[in-house]
Protein backbone atom coordinates (compact mmCIF):
# COMPACT_ATOMS: atom_id res chain seq x y z
CA UNK A 1 0.00 0.00 0.00
CA UNK A 2 2.82 2.62 0.75
CA UNK A 3 4.04 2.05 -2.41
CA UNK A 4 0.49 2.34 -4.59
CA UNK A 5 0.35 5.37 -2.42
CA UNK A 6 3.86 6.92 -3.26
CA UNK A 7 3.25 6.52 -7.27
CA UNK A 8 -0.38 7.80 -6.91
CA UNK A 9 0.29 10.96 -4.20
CA UNK A 10 3.33 13.02 -5.60
CA UNK A 11 6.20 14.03 -3.09
CA UNK A 12 5.59 17.62 -2.87
CA UNK A 13 2.18 16.75 -1.38
CA UNK A 14 3.41 13.79 0.93
CA UNK A 15 6.13 16.77 2.57
CA UNK A 16 3.79 19.51 2.21
CA UNK A 17 4.08 21.72 5.50
CA UNK A 18 1.40 24.50 6.38
CA UNK A 19 3.25 27.16 6.60
CA UNK A 20 3.56 27.64 3.16
CA UNK A 21 -0.33 27.13 2.46
CA UNK A 22 -0.88 30.99 3.05
CA UNK A 23 2.19 32.08 0.50
CA UNK A 24 0.31 29.25 -1.99
CA UNK A 25 -2.99 30.74 -1.41
CA UNK A 26 -1.80 34.14 -2.23
CA UNK A 27 0.23 33.35 -5.47
CA UNK A 28 -2.74 31.21 -6.37
CA UNK A 29 -5.13 34.14 -6.18
CA UNK A 30 -3.11 36.32 -7.96
CA UNK A 31 -2.17 34.36 -10.56
CA UNK A 32 -6.03 33.11 -10.85
CA UNK A 33 -6.94 36.66 -11.27
CA UNK A 34 -4.36 37.98 -13.64
CA UNK A 35 -4.73 34.70 -16.35
CA UNK A 36 -8.44 35.29 -17.06
CA UNK A 37 -8.07 37.84 -19.52
CA UNK A 38 -5.21 36.70 -20.83
CA UNK A 39 -6.63 32.97 -21.20
CA UNK A 40 -9.67 35.02 -22.54
CA UNK A 41 -7.27 36.76 -25.33
CA UNK A 42 -5.48 33.44 -25.84
CA UNK A 43 -8.26 31.41 -27.26
CA UNK A 44 -9.36 34.39 -29.59
CA UNK A 45 -5.59 34.34 -30.75
CA UNK A 46 -6.16 30.52 -31.23
CA UNK A 47 -9.47 30.62 -33.63
CA UNK A 48 -11.35 30.25 -30.51
CA UNK A 49 -14.44 31.31 -28.27
CA UNK A 50 -13.32 33.19 -25.81
CA UNK A 51 -14.45 30.79 -23.28
CA UNK A 52 -12.20 28.07 -24.07
CA UNK A 53 -8.77 30.03 -22.97
CA UNK A 54 -10.70 29.55 -19.69
CA UNK A 55 -11.09 25.98 -19.85
CA UNK A 56 -7.58 25.64 -20.98
CA UNK A 57 -6.35 26.65 -17.43
CA UNK A 58 -8.71 24.23 -15.45
CA UNK A 59 -8.26 20.40 -16.43
CA UNK A 60 -4.39 20.61 -17.58
CA UNK A 61 -3.43 22.78 -14.53
CA UNK A 62 -4.49 19.92 -12.43
CA UNK A 63 -3.05 17.20 -14.31
CA UNK A 64 0.16 19.11 -14.67
CA UNK A 65 0.44 19.90 -11.03
CA UNK A 66 0.16 16.55 -9.55
CA UNK A 67 2.62 14.94 -12.50
CA UNK A 68 4.98 17.89 -13.68
CA UNK A 69 8.39 18.42 -13.43
CA UNK A 70 8.38 22.16 -11.60
CA UNK A 71 6.89 23.09 -8.31
CA UNK A 72 6.01 26.85 -9.31
CA UNK A 73 5.64 26.82 -12.86
CA UNK A 74 2.41 27.59 -14.11
CA UNK A 75 1.05 25.90 -17.36
CA UNK A 76 -1.89 27.03 -19.46
CA UNK A 77 -3.08 28.74 -22.75
CA UNK A 78 0.31 31.03 -24.41
CA UNK A 79 1.01 33.14 -27.02
CA UNK A 80 3.12 30.41 -28.90
CA UNK A 81 0.62 27.66 -28.70
CA UNK A 82 -2.79 30.03 -29.86
CA UNK A 83 -0.87 30.71 -32.39
CA UNK A 84 0.51 27.66 -34.24
CA UNK A 85 -3.01 26.49 -33.02
CA UNK A 86 -4.71 29.03 -35.66
CA UNK A 87 -2.04 28.16 -38.13
CA UNK A 88 -2.48 24.82 -38.42
CA UNK A 89 -6.13 24.81 -38.11
CA UNK A 90 -6.66 27.64 -40.57
CA UNK A 91 -8.89 24.86 -43.24
CA UNK A 92 -10.94 24.27 -40.64
CA UNK A 93 -12.05 28.36 -39.67
CA UNK A 94 -14.85 27.70 -42.28
CA UNK A 95 -16.55 25.15 -40.53
CA UNK A 96 -18.04 26.71 -37.44
CA UNK A 97 -17.27 27.07 -34.74
CA UNK A 98 -17.59 23.50 -32.88
CA UNK A 99 -15.74 21.65 -35.58
CA UNK A 100 -13.15 24.10 -35.05
CA UNK A 101 -13.04 23.65 -31.26
CA UNK A 102 -13.16 19.31 -31.55
CA UNK A 103 -10.14 20.08 -34.04
CA UNK A 104 -8.25 22.11 -31.49
CA UNK A 105 -9.02 19.25 -29.17
CA UNK A 106 -7.71 16.70 -30.92
CA UNK A 107 -4.21 18.63 -31.58
CA UNK A 108 -4.31 18.59 -28.40
CA UNK A 109 -4.61 15.56 -27.78
CA UNK A 110 -2.08 14.59 -30.33
CA UNK A 111 0.37 16.67 -28.85
CA UNK A 112 -0.11 14.98 -25.36
CA UNK A 113 0.18 11.80 -26.93
CA UNK A 114 3.59 12.92 -28.35
CA UNK A 115 4.76 14.50 -25.51
CA UNK A 116 4.06 11.16 -23.36
CA UNK A 117 5.69 9.11 -25.27
CA UNK A 118 8.65 11.24 -25.53
CA UNK A 119 8.39 11.03 -21.43
CA UNK A 120 8.17 7.04 -21.66
CA UNK A 121 11.05 6.64 -23.75
CA UNK A 122 12.85 8.53 -21.91
CA UNK A 123 13.55 11.35 -24.17
CA UNK A 124 14.66 14.14 -21.78
CA UNK A 125 18.12 13.56 -22.47
CA UNK A 126 17.49 16.06 -25.99
CA UNK A 127 17.51 19.02 -22.79
CA UNK A 128 21.16 18.12 -22.64
CA UNK A 129 21.70 18.85 -26.10
CA UNK A 130 20.34 22.64 -25.83
CA UNK A 131 22.76 25.11 -23.68
CA UNK A 132 22.59 27.24 -21.38
CA UNK A 133 22.82 30.06 -23.43
CA UNK A 134 20.35 29.25 -25.85
CA UNK A 135 17.94 28.20 -23.20
CA UNK A 136 18.48 31.89 -21.70
CA UNK A 137 18.34 33.68 -25.07
CA UNK A 138 15.17 32.30 -25.77
CA UNK A 139 13.34 33.15 -22.33
CA UNK A 140 15.18 36.55 -22.68
CA UNK A 141 13.86 37.01 -25.80
CA UNK A 142 10.45 36.20 -25.38
CA UNK A 143 10.42 37.65 -22.09
CA UNK A 144 10.85 41.23 -24.08
CA UNK A 145 7.87 40.03 -26.31
CA UNK A 146 5.57 39.67 -24.10
CA UNK A 147 6.42 42.84 -22.39
CA UNK A 148 6.18 44.49 -25.36
CA UNK A 149 3.01 42.73 -26.41
CA UNK A 150 1.60 43.82 -23.00
CA UNK A 151 1.97 47.31 -24.13
CA UNK A 152 -1.28 47.27 -26.38
CA UNK A 153 -3.24 47.32 -23.10
CA UNK A 154 -1.33 50.49 -21.02
CA UNK A 155 -1.86 52.69 -24.03
CA UNK A 156 -4.69 50.83 -26.16
CA UNK A 157 -3.15 51.20 -29.45
CA UNK A 158 -4.09 47.72 -31.01
CA UNK A 159 -0.65 46.78 -31.75
CA UNK A 160 -0.09 42.81 -32.74
CA UNK A 161 2.68 40.93 -34.19
CA UNK A 162 4.72 38.17 -33.41
CA UNK A 163 7.97 40.26 -33.76
CA UNK A 164 10.18 42.85 -32.59
CA UNK A 165 9.63 44.86 -35.61
CA UNK A 166 6.22 43.86 -36.59
CA UNK A 167 5.44 45.19 -33.22
CA UNK A 168 6.92 48.36 -33.49
CA UNK A 169 5.65 48.91 -37.25
CA UNK A 170 1.85 47.76 -35.42
CA UNK A 171 2.68 50.36 -32.94
CA UNK A 172 3.53 52.95 -35.55
CA UNK A 173 0.84 52.53 -37.08
CA UNK A 174 -1.68 53.07 -34.78
CA UNK A 175 -0.05 55.48 -32.89
CA UNK A 176 -2.96 58.14 -32.74
CA UNK A 177 -5.47 55.79 -31.17
CA UNK A 178 -3.62 56.17 -27.53
CA UNK A 179 -5.76 56.26 -24.92
CA UNK A 180 -4.41 59.16 -22.67
CA UNK A 181 -6.37 57.57 -19.74
CA UNK A 182 -5.45 54.34 -20.21
CA UNK A 183 -2.02 55.11 -20.45
CA UNK A 184 -2.17 56.70 -16.92
CA UNK A 185 -3.29 53.87 -15.48
CA UNK A 186 -1.43 51.50 -16.82
CA UNK A 187 1.99 53.42 -16.53
CA UNK A 188 1.17 54.20 -12.16
CA UNK A 189 0.38 50.69 -12.03
CA UNK A 190 3.42 49.85 -13.40
CA UNK A 191 5.45 52.11 -11.74
CA UNK A 192 4.13 51.24 -8.34
CA UNK A 193 4.66 47.63 -9.04
CA UNK A 194 8.16 47.80 -9.92
CA UNK A 195 8.82 49.90 -6.84
CA UNK A 196 7.25 47.32 -4.56
CA UNK A 197 9.34 44.49 -6.63
CA UNK A 198 12.94 46.28 -6.59
CA UNK A 199 12.64 49.06 -4.03
CA UNK A 200 10.92 46.98 -1.28
CA UNK A 201 13.58 47.76 1.01
CA UNK A 202 12.98 52.01 0.53
CA UNK A 203 9.39 51.56 0.51
CA UNK A 204 8.72 48.85 2.96
CA UNK A 205 11.26 47.93 5.08
CA UNK A 206 11.51 51.60 6.52
CA UNK A 207 8.19 51.46 8.81
CA UNK A 208 7.57 47.21 8.65
CA UNK A 209 9.52 44.37 9.91
CA UNK A 210 11.04 41.94 7.24
CA UNK A 211 8.70 39.11 7.99
CA UNK A 212 5.39 41.84 7.64
CA UNK A 213 7.67 43.21 4.37
CA UNK A 214 7.40 40.22 2.91
CA UNK A 215 3.68 40.15 3.24
CA UNK A 216 2.74 43.15 1.51
CA UNK A 217 5.27 42.61 -1.20
CA UNK A 218 3.00 39.71 -1.92
CA UNK A 219 -0.21 41.46 -1.05
CA UNK A 220 0.59 44.79 -2.79
CA UNK A 221 -0.51 43.34 -6.26
CA UNK A 222 -3.74 41.99 -4.91
CA UNK A 223 -4.77 44.89 -3.35
CA UNK A 224 -3.98 46.99 -6.23
CA UNK A 225 -6.46 45.00 -8.39
CA UNK A 226 -8.99 45.87 -6.21
CA UNK A 227 -8.60 49.13 -5.73
CA UNK A 228 -8.37 49.17 -9.23
CA UNK A 229 -11.73 47.81 -9.62
CA UNK A 230 -13.60 49.80 -7.22
CA UNK A 231 -11.57 52.72 -9.03
CA UNK A 232 -13.24 51.64 -11.97
CA UNK A 233 -16.79 51.30 -10.46
CA UNK A 234 -16.66 54.98 -8.99
CA UNK A 235 -15.45 56.29 -11.87
CA UNK A 236 -16.76 54.60 -14.24
CA UNK A 237 -13.62 53.98 -16.46
CA UNK A 238 -15.51 51.61 -19.28
CA UNK A 239 -17.60 54.96 -19.65
CA UNK A 240 -14.38 56.91 -20.18
CA UNK A 241 -12.89 54.83 -23.16
CA UNK A 242 -11.08 52.56 -20.41
CA UNK A 243 -11.03 48.99 -21.58
CA UNK A 244 -11.77 46.14 -19.03
CA UNK A 245 -12.37 42.47 -19.21
CA UNK A 246 -16.24 42.64 -19.40
CA UNK A 247 -18.78 39.80 -18.45
CA UNK A 248 -17.05 35.87 -18.58
CA UNK A 249 -18.94 33.35 -19.91
CA UNK A 250 -20.35 30.05 -17.23
CA UNK A 251 -20.37 26.95 -17.30
CA UNK A 252 -17.43 24.10 -16.94
CA UNK A 253 -15.74 22.64 -19.46
CA UNK A 254 -17.22 18.35 -20.75
CA UNK A 255 -15.48 15.60 -21.33
CA UNK A 256 -15.68 15.40 -25.27
CA UNK A 257 -13.66 13.17 -27.27
CA UNK A 258 -11.70 14.58 -29.72
CA UNK A 259 -12.95 14.67 -33.58
CA UNK A 260 -11.02 12.52 -35.87
CA UNK A 261 -12.67 13.43 -39.09
CA UNK A 262 -10.44 11.06 -41.52
CA UNK A 263 -7.07 9.33 -41.00
CA UNK A 264 -5.21 11.30 -43.88
CA UNK A 265 -6.34 14.30 -42.02
CA UNK A 266 -5.08 13.55 -38.53
CA UNK A 267 -1.92 12.80 -40.44
CA UNK A 268 -1.64 16.18 -41.70
CA UNK A 269 -1.49 17.56 -38.39
CA UNK A 270 0.85 15.25 -37.07
CA UNK A 271 4.24 17.33 -38.62
CA UNK A 272 2.35 20.47 -36.98
CA UNK A 273 2.08 18.15 -33.67
CA UNK A 274 5.41 17.01 -33.18
CA UNK A 275 6.57 20.72 -33.70
CA UNK A 276 4.75 22.13 -31.30
CA UNK A 277 5.13 19.29 -29.08
CA UNK A 278 9.32 20.16 -29.11
CA UNK A 279 8.69 23.80 -28.86
CA UNK A 280 6.12 23.33 -25.78
CA UNK A 281 9.19 20.94 -24.21
CA UNK A 282 11.42 23.49 -25.19
CA UNK A 283 10.17 26.54 -23.62
CA UNK A 284 8.06 25.03 -20.59
CA UNK A 285 11.89 22.63 -19.81
CA UNK A 286 13.76 26.40 -20.30
CA UNK A 287 11.25 28.55 -17.89
CA UNK A 288 11.21 25.11 -15.40
CA UNK A 289 14.68 24.17 -14.99
CA UNK A 290 15.47 28.44 -14.64
CA UNK A 291 13.36 28.15 -11.58
CA UNK A 292 14.72 25.05 -10.32
CA UNK A 293 18.33 26.56 -10.44
CA UNK A 294 17.07 29.59 -8.65
CA UNK A 295 15.29 27.81 -6.53
CA UNK A 296 18.31 24.94 -5.93
CA UNK A 297 15.94 22.13 -6.76
CA UNK A 298 16.36 19.27 -9.46
CA UNK A 299 15.32 19.56 -12.79
CA UNK A 300 13.45 16.15 -14.26
CA UNK A 301 13.13 16.61 -18.22
CA UNK A 302 11.88 13.15 -18.17
CA UNK A 303 9.22 13.72 -15.91
CA UNK A 304 8.60 17.52 -17.76
CA UNK A 305 7.71 15.36 -20.58
CA UNK A 306 5.21 13.26 -18.94
CA UNK A 307 3.39 15.97 -16.89
CA UNK A 308 3.68 17.81 -20.13
CA UNK A 309 1.77 14.93 -22.32
CA UNK A 310 -0.52 14.14 -19.99
CA UNK A 311 -1.62 17.43 -19.33
CA UNK A 312 -2.41 18.20 -23.21
CA UNK A 313 -3.91 14.82 -23.39
CA UNK A 314 -6.70 15.07 -20.38
CA UNK A 315 -7.11 18.31 -21.72
CA UNK A 316 -8.03 17.28 -25.29
CA UNK A 317 -10.82 15.42 -23.35
CA UNK A 318 -11.81 18.58 -21.66
CA UNK A 319 -12.27 21.00 -24.35
CA UNK A 320 -8.86 22.46 -24.16
CA UNK A 321 -6.65 23.37 -26.96
CA UNK A 322 -2.51 23.11 -26.34
CA UNK A 323 -1.12 24.20 -23.42
CA UNK A 324 1.96 24.74 -22.03
CA UNK A 325 4.57 26.60 -19.22
CA UNK A 326 4.12 30.10 -18.96
CA UNK A 327 6.86 32.94 -18.74
CA UNK A 328 4.41 35.42 -17.55
CA UNK A 329 2.11 33.66 -15.55
CA UNK A 330 4.92 31.81 -14.03
CA UNK A 331 7.02 34.93 -12.91
CA UNK A 332 3.88 36.27 -11.37
CA UNK A 333 3.23 32.76 -9.85
CA UNK A 334 6.79 33.06 -8.24
CA UNK A 335 6.74 36.86 -7.63
CA UNK A 336 3.94 36.14 -6.13
CA UNK A 337 5.00 33.90 -3.25
CA UNK A 338 4.27 30.29 -4.85
CA UNK A 339 6.15 27.38 -3.39
CA UNK A 340 4.66 24.04 -4.06
CA UNK A 341 1.74 23.18 -7.02
CA UNK A 342 -0.63 24.41 -4.40
CA UNK A 343 -0.71 27.45 -5.65
CA UNK A 344 -1.86 26.40 -9.14
CA UNK A 345 -4.48 24.41 -7.56
CA UNK A 346 -5.65 27.10 -6.17
CA UNK A 347 -5.44 29.44 -9.54
CA UNK A 348 -7.79 26.22 -10.90
CA UNK A 349 -10.12 27.42 -7.99
CA UNK A 350 -10.13 30.82 -9.17
CA UNK A 351 -10.65 29.81 -12.60
CA UNK A 352 -14.05 27.58 -11.43
CA UNK A 353 -15.50 30.14 -9.17
CA UNK A 354 -15.10 33.23 -12.17
CA UNK A 355 -16.74 30.40 -14.90
CA UNK A 356 -19.49 29.62 -12.02
CA UNK A 357 -20.54 32.99 -9.85
CA UNK A 358 -17.75 35.30 -10.03
CA UNK A 359 -17.40 37.05 -13.43
CA UNK A 360 -19.11 39.75 -12.40
CA UNK A 361 -16.79 40.93 -9.90
CA UNK A 362 -13.97 41.05 -12.53
CA UNK A 363 -16.33 42.57 -14.75
CA UNK A 364 -14.54 46.30 -14.05
CA UNK A 365 -11.41 44.92 -13.79
CA UNK A 366 -8.98 47.28 -16.31
CA UNK A 367 -6.66 45.63 -18.95
CA UNK A 368 -3.99 48.41 -18.46
CA UNK A 369 -3.39 46.84 -14.97
CA UNK A 370 -3.03 43.30 -15.95
CA UNK A 371 -0.49 44.44 -18.87
CA UNK A 372 1.14 46.42 -15.98
CA UNK A 373 1.59 43.69 -13.64
CA UNK A 374 2.77 40.98 -16.45
CA UNK A 375 5.38 43.71 -17.97
CA UNK A 376 7.04 44.16 -13.84
CA UNK A 377 7.17 40.60 -13.23
CA UNK A 378 8.79 39.48 -16.91
CA UNK A 379 11.12 41.68 -16.26
CA UNK A 380 13.32 39.37 -13.86
CA UNK A 381 13.50 36.84 -16.73
CA UNK A 382 15.28 38.85 -18.89
CA UNK A 383 18.81 37.13 -18.04
CA UNK A 384 21.63 39.38 -18.63
CA UNK A 385 23.71 38.20 -15.87
CA UNK A 386 24.11 34.79 -17.92
CA UNK A 387 25.27 36.67 -21.04
CA UNK A 388 27.76 38.95 -19.13
CA UNK A 389 29.17 35.37 -17.68
CA UNK A 390 29.07 33.86 -20.95
CA UNK A 391 30.78 36.17 -22.80
CA UNK A 392 33.44 36.18 -20.35
CA UNK A 393 33.70 32.87 -19.82
CA UNK A 394 32.58 31.06 -22.86
CA UNK A 395 32.01 33.03 -26.22
CA UNK A 396 30.56 30.02 -27.61
CA UNK A 397 27.86 29.90 -25.30
CA UNK A 398 27.58 33.87 -25.35
CA UNK A 399 26.93 33.45 -29.08
CA UNK A 400 23.90 30.49 -28.41
CA UNK A 401 22.75 33.39 -26.17
CA UNK A 402 22.79 36.07 -28.80
CA UNK A 403 21.50 33.94 -31.52
CA UNK A 404 18.27 32.56 -29.81
CA UNK A 405 17.20 36.12 -28.20
CA UNK A 406 18.31 38.12 -31.72
CA UNK A 407 16.55 35.37 -33.68
CA UNK A 408 13.23 35.53 -30.97
CA UNK A 409 13.10 39.68 -31.12
CA UNK A 410 13.38 39.19 -35.35
CA UNK A 411 11.84 36.50 -36.36
CA UNK A 412 9.17 35.60 -33.43
CA UNK A 413 9.52 32.74 -30.75
CA UNK A 414 9.01 29.69 -33.71
CA UNK A 415 12.33 30.38 -36.33
CA UNK A 416 14.08 32.15 -32.94
CA UNK A 417 13.80 28.85 -31.19
CA UNK A 418 15.27 27.36 -33.97
CA UNK A 419 18.28 29.38 -34.96
CA UNK A 420 18.79 29.04 -31.24
CA UNK A 421 18.89 25.18 -31.69
CA UNK A 422 20.68 25.08 -34.64
CA UNK A 423 23.87 27.44 -33.23
CA UNK A 424 23.64 25.49 -30.59
CA UNK A 425 24.10 22.11 -32.87
CA UNK A 426 26.39 23.78 -34.97
CA UNK A 427 28.29 25.13 -31.71
CA UNK A 428 28.55 21.52 -30.55
CA UNK A 429 29.75 20.22 -33.69
CA UNK A 430 32.33 22.47 -34.06
CA UNK A 431 34.05 21.94 -31.07
CA UNK A 432 33.65 18.04 -31.56
CA UNK A 433 35.22 18.86 -34.82
CA UNK A 434 38.63 20.32 -33.82
CA UNK A 435 39.87 18.53 -30.87
CA UNK A 436 42.59 19.25 -28.02
CA UNK A 437 45.63 17.31 -29.69
CA UNK A 438 48.40 17.88 -27.26
CA UNK A 439 52.27 17.46 -27.22
CA UNK A 440 53.53 15.78 -24.15
CA UNK A 441 56.54 14.87 -22.36
CA UNK A 442 57.47 13.41 -19.07
CA UNK A 443 57.68 15.34 -15.38
CA UNK A 444 61.29 14.66 -14.38
CA UNK A 445 61.31 12.04 -12.02
CA UNK A 446 57.86 10.92 -12.22
CA UNK A 447 55.59 8.50 -14.05
CA UNK A 448 53.19 11.64 -15.27
CA UNK A 449 53.29 13.70 -18.77
CA UNK A 450 51.61 16.51 -19.27
CA UNK A 451 51.73 19.37 -21.91
CA UNK A 452 55.08 21.28 -22.91
CA UNK A 453 53.97 24.15 -23.46
CA UNK A 454 51.99 24.52 -19.97
CA UNK A 455 54.77 21.98 -17.60
CA UNK A 456 58.68 21.75 -17.45
CA UNK A 457 58.84 18.60 -18.87
CA UNK A 458 61.49 15.80 -20.41
CA UNK A 459 61.00 14.82 -23.80
CA UNK A 460 63.53 12.87 -25.96
CA UNK A 461 64.58 13.17 -29.71
CA UNK A 462 63.33 9.81 -30.99
CA UNK A 463 59.79 10.17 -29.48
CA UNK A 464 56.48 12.03 -30.03
CA UNK A 465 54.05 11.62 -27.29
CA UNK A 466 50.71 13.28 -28.51
CA UNK A 467 47.34 13.53 -25.96
CA UNK A 468 43.79 13.34 -27.94
CA UNK A 469 41.53 14.80 -25.76
CA UNK A 470 38.39 13.46 -27.51
CA UNK A 471 36.71 10.73 -28.90
CA UNK A 472 37.56 10.12 -32.44
CA UNK A 473 34.89 10.10 -35.06
CA UNK A 474 33.78 10.62 -38.52
CA UNK A 475 33.45 14.50 -37.58
CA UNK A 476 36.95 15.43 -36.07
CA UNK A 477 39.08 12.69 -38.05
CA UNK A 478 40.26 14.47 -40.69
CA UNK A 479 40.76 17.39 -37.91
CA UNK A 480 43.26 15.27 -35.84
CA UNK A 481 45.18 13.56 -38.85
CA UNK A 482 46.33 17.23 -39.67
CA UNK A 483 47.30 18.15 -36.32
CA UNK A 484 49.23 14.72 -36.33
CA UNK A 485 51.02 15.93 -39.38
CA UNK A 486 52.23 19.30 -38.43
CA UNK A 487 53.47 17.59 -35.15
CA UNK A 488 55.77 15.22 -36.87
CA UNK A 489 56.76 18.15 -39.65
CA UNK A 490 57.37 19.82 -36.05
CA UNK A 491 59.93 17.18 -34.72
CA UNK A 492 61.10 15.17 -37.52
CA UNK A 493 63.93 13.59 -35.79
CA UNK A 494 61.09 11.42 -33.63
CA UNK A 495 60.49 8.27 -35.30
CA UNK A 496 58.26 7.04 -32.49
CA UNK A 497 54.93 8.39 -32.73
CA UNK A 498 53.22 7.63 -29.60
CA UNK A 499 48.84 8.26 -29.10
CA UNK A 500 47.62 8.51 -25.55
CA UNK A 501 44.36 7.41 -26.01
CA UNK A 502 43.31 8.30 -22.25
CA UNK A 503 40.60 10.84 -23.00
CA UNK A 504 39.45 8.50 -26.17
CA UNK A 505 36.09 6.65 -25.10
CA UNK A 506 34.71 5.65 -28.96
CA UNK A 507 36.67 5.00 -32.65
CA UNK A 508 34.21 5.03 -35.05
CA UNK A 509 34.63 3.60 -38.96
CA UNK A 510 36.19 6.72 -40.22
CA UNK A 511 38.14 6.88 -37.48
CA UNK A 512 39.81 3.63 -37.57
CA UNK A 513 40.17 4.73 -41.60
CA UNK A 514 42.68 7.44 -40.92
CA UNK A 515 44.55 6.31 -38.15
CA UNK A 516 45.16 3.17 -40.33
CA UNK A 517 46.27 5.52 -43.12
CA UNK A 518 48.32 7.62 -40.53
CA UNK A 519 49.92 3.79 -39.63
CA UNK A 520 51.09 3.30 -43.73
CA UNK A 521 51.83 7.12 -43.92
CA UNK A 522 54.56 6.54 -41.25
CA UNK A 523 56.22 2.95 -42.27
CA UNK A 524 56.89 4.71 -45.51
CA UNK A 525 58.59 7.18 -43.05
CA UNK A 526 60.30 4.45 -41.43
CA UNK A 527 58.62 5.34 -38.38
CA UNK A 528 56.54 3.70 -36.06
CA UNK A 529 52.76 4.43 -34.69
CA UNK A 530 52.24 3.31 -31.46
CA UNK A 531 48.95 3.38 -28.86
CA UNK A 532 48.76 3.66 -25.01
CA UNK A 533 45.98 3.80 -22.58
CA UNK A 534 43.39 2.29 -24.30
CA UNK A 535 40.44 1.84 -22.87
CA UNK A 536 38.85 -1.75 -22.44
CA UNK A 537 35.51 -0.54 -24.23
CA UNK A 538 37.62 1.60 -26.84
CA UNK A 539 39.62 -1.86 -27.41
CA UNK A 540 36.84 -4.28 -27.76
CA UNK A 541 36.24 -2.31 -30.78
CA UNK A 542 39.24 -1.57 -32.04
CA UNK A 543 41.57 -5.03 -31.42
CA UNK A 544 40.66 -7.61 -34.31
CA UNK A 545 40.08 -4.60 -36.90
CA UNK A 546 42.92 -4.10 -39.56
CA UNK A 547 44.12 -1.22 -37.42
CA UNK A 548 45.82 -3.17 -34.75
CA UNK A 549 46.58 -5.95 -36.78
CA UNK A 550 48.78 -4.23 -38.79
CA UNK A 551 50.18 -1.59 -36.66
CA UNK A 552 53.25 -0.86 -37.44
CA UNK A 553 54.09 -0.25 -33.38
CA UNK A 554 52.44 -1.77 -30.15
CA UNK A 555 49.38 -1.32 -27.87
CA UNK A 556 50.73 -0.37 -24.07
CA UNK A 557 48.78 -0.65 -20.85
CA UNK A 558 50.44 3.09 -19.96
CA UNK A 559 52.49 5.93 -21.17
CA UNK A 560 55.42 5.42 -18.72
CA UNK A 561 55.57 1.71 -20.29
CA UNK A 562 55.86 2.77 -23.88
CA UNK A 563 58.01 5.64 -22.96
CA UNK A 564 60.49 2.97 -21.23
CA UNK A 565 60.59 0.87 -23.86
CA UNK A 566 60.90 3.16 -26.81
CA UNK A 567 63.17 5.93 -25.37
CA UNK A 568 66.61 6.42 -26.18
CA UNK A 569 69.10 8.05 -23.67
CA UNK A 570 69.05 11.48 -25.87
CA UNK A 571 67.15 13.90 -24.68
CA UNK A 572 65.50 17.08 -25.76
Amino acid sequence: MPTIAARLIPTWLRQYQLTTLPTDVIAGLVVGVLVIPQSLGYAVLAGLPPVYGLYAAIVPVIVYAWLGSSNVQAVGPVAITAIMTASSLLPYADKGAEQYALMASLLAFMIGALLWIAGRLKLGWIMQFISRGVSAGFVSGAAVLIFISQLKYLTDIPISGSSLISYLSSMQLYARQLHPLTLLIGTVAFALLVTNRYASRWVWRTWLSSSYTKWAERLFPLILLGIAILLSMALHWNALGVATIGSIPQGLPSFTVPHVPDVQEALRLLPTAGLMALIIFVSSSSVASTYARLRGENFDANRELTGLGLANLSGGLFQSFAVAGGFSRTAINVDSGAKTPVASLVTVLVMIAALIAFGHVLAPLPYALLGATIMASIIGLIDIDTLKSAWQRDRLDAANFIAAFAGVLIFGLNIGLVIGLMVSFASLIWQSSKPHVAIVGQLNGTGHFRNINRHNVVTFNNLLLLRIDESLFFGNSESVHLRILNALQRYPDANELILIMSAVNHIDLTAQEMLSTLNDELALQNKRLHFSFVKGPVMDVIGHTSLITKLSGQVYLSTLDAVNALKECTKR
